[in-house]
């Protein structure tokens, strides 16, 4: 229980440490110098304060190994007087001998003797420990007695005066009957006070000049990251719109000249920003005005090409299919001319959304039924995939039927004669149409592009299918009105399919689409341009394109009347 209640604050500590680590570039780079700066500063104190150490301690051992040099040839010479082990003088001439010899070596020098081969409880000491051994590694006894020879090493010990280091010097004291052995105890307090105060000294340093270096990196790097915050800061707002913000320019260094590039830049964006504004302005009133200006001499056109079309039969057979050709271009002028005047209604804001409930699986059969004379002369077949009950959608029935009017035309026309499947399915938040063909397809990043206006896949005068390369671009915009998507996919060879979702109620948000945007087929058949997951975000994955179980599918060619 204890860790479920401490892990939440820790993760989201972390979490909050890895987030100002991705974002500031100052907080990096003022780390990276603690931690570089730290720990060359910490090798270094280390370095100085062993240097420091070691000749404090190399100064000692030769002081003392001059002090026991001396004592030792001093030593001899006194006590070569006594031929004998038993001579009862001994003891007090050892005991004249070391208290001088500790005299002579200083405050705190403890001087010790002891005949060799005999345990350390027995040595004589001065000043008088009392009961406490002195402290001798057996090592260092046999050095002294076996080599003979001077030796030393570092203990620490309790001579009567607390816990301390000391530095224990040996010498052999050649006798007539053996070697006497005499230890010096030199105290290691001062050399330890001192190396103490140098590491406390050094480590003080380097914090010290850590945290100066910490501080100038900061600075330094504010001096250079504020700059770049304005900058991407006045970027955003440039990107939102704001085209009138610009930076601060201060000085003539190097930042001054961002400073000032940036704002060139964003005066030249401005200038053309403005400009295309101005341009697609004049676009629009352009379109809208020949629109509507056309439509006045284009009615009275028609209204005396409707009448020669009647009487055609009365006239030569010349005359009479002329009057055929000038029927059907201007059907295909006025097409054109409802389209421009539709995109100028979306241009100028004047679309209006005329929702109502609707059965779609009439309107698709609808355009099927309508577009069935156009299929019988490519050659193709439309088939439909329709539920058995009827599927009600807040829709505004004109625009969608529009929409697949647009999309089953250009299936029929760029499927090369095969068939073209339409499907048509609904979960519980929206509706979804499919136009499949088999036809040339569409090749990588034409599946954007399709909806662009007044774009062909093939850009010739001469083509001999597309019309005017307004029909997607005001199906997408129908569709945007609803709040639904349009989307294309396609591969060379392989054909296209548009999927057409819309919300079953005006104004609710679409989080996913009943049907595929790639085909079935297409995945089973491992197309480069068929990924795993090609649909929109949150569209459910699975079953026949997604699509509910209670679907029929017929196909049925729809007939040449």
């Amino acid at each position: 229980m204890a860790r479920r209640t401490v892990l939440p604050p820790v993760v989201r500590a972390w979490a909050s440490v890895r987030r100002a680590w991705r974002l500031s570039l100052q907080l990096r780079i003022t780390t990276i110098t603690l931690l570089a700066s730290g720990a060359l500063v910490g090798v270094f104190g280390v370095t100085v304060a062993k240097r420091i150490t070691d000749q404090l301690l190399d100064d000692k051992i030769q002081h003392a190994s001059m002090l026991v040099a001396n004592g030792g040839d001093w030593a001899t010479g006194q006590l070569n007087t006594v031929t004998q082990i038993s001579d009862p003088g001994l003891d007090s001439l050892l005991e004249t001998v070391l208290a001088r010899l500790a005299q002579d070596a200083g405050e705190g020098v403890v001087v010790a003797a002891v005949q060799s081969h005999e345990p350390l409880s027995a040595a004589s000491t001065y000043p008088d420990i009392g009961d406490i051994t002195p402290p001798v590694s057996e090592e260092l006894r046999d050095t002294i007695t076996e080599k003979p020879q001077r030796a030393r090493q570092i203990r620490t010990a309790d001579l009567g005066r607390g816990e301390r280091a000391y530095l224990i010097f040996g010498t052999p004291v050649p006798m007539s009957w053996g070697y006497l052995e005499l230890y010096y105890f030199f105290p290691l307090d001062r050399e330890a006070k001192v190396a103490g105060q140098m590491r406390a000294t050094v480590a003080a340093t380097g914090g010290a000049l850590v945290l100066l270096l910490v501080v100038v990196a900061g600075l330094v790097t504010r001096l250079v990251v504020r700059p770049v915050r304005l900058a991407a800061r006045t970027a955003q707002r440039l990107s939102a719109g704001l085209l009138d913000q610009r930076m601060e320019v201060r000085g003539e260094d190097d930042l001054a000249l961002l400073a000032a590039s940036f704002n060139q830049m964003a005066t030249n964006l401005q200038r053309h920003i403005h400009r295309l504004e101005e341009m697609s302005r004049l676009q629009r009133r352009f379109t809208s005005d020949v629109s509507h200006e056309l439509r006045t001499p284009l009615t009275t056109v028609r209204m005396a090409a409707d009448l020669i079309f009647a009487e055609r039969d009365s006239f030569e057979p010349a005359v009479a299919r002329s009057a055929e050709l000038l029927q059907r271009e201007l059907d295909r002028f006025e097409s054109l001319l409802t389209d421009l005047l539709e995109i100028s209604r979306f241009d100028a804001g004047f679309a209006v959304l005329d929702a109502e409930p609707t059965d779609l699986v009439g309107i698709v059969r609808r355009v099927a039924d309508r577009l069935s004379p156009l299929a019988a002369r490519a050659g193709s077949e439309i088939q439909l995939v329709l539920p058995e009950h009827p599927v009600i959608a807040e829709v505004d029935g004109r625009r969608v039927e529009r929409i697949l009017r647009n999309l089953v035309g250009n299936a029929v026309e760029h499927g090369e004669g095969r068939p073209v499947r339409v499907t048509l399915a609904a979960d519980e938040g929206a509706v979804a149409v499919t136009v499949r063909d088999y036809g040339i397809g569409l090749q990588p990043g034409e599946e954007k592009m399709v909806f662009n206006r007044f774009w062909r896949s093939d850009p010739s005068r001469a083509r001999q299918t597309g019309g005017t390369g307004l029909g997607l671009s005001i199906s997408l915009e129908d569709a945007r009105l609803h709040g639904g998507w349009l989307e294309a996919w396609g591969a060379p060879g392989e054909g296209s399919q548009f999927r057409l979702t819309l919300p079953l109620r005006p104004g609710d948000r679409l989080i996913s689409s009943p049907l595929r945007l790639v085909p079935e087929d297409a995945r089973r058949a491992g197309s480069p341009d068929a990924p795993p997951d090609a649909d929109s975000p949150g569209t459910r994955g699975g079953g026949a394109a997604g699509a509910p179980s209670d679907l029929v599918e017929t196909a049925t060619e729809v007939g040449s009347g």
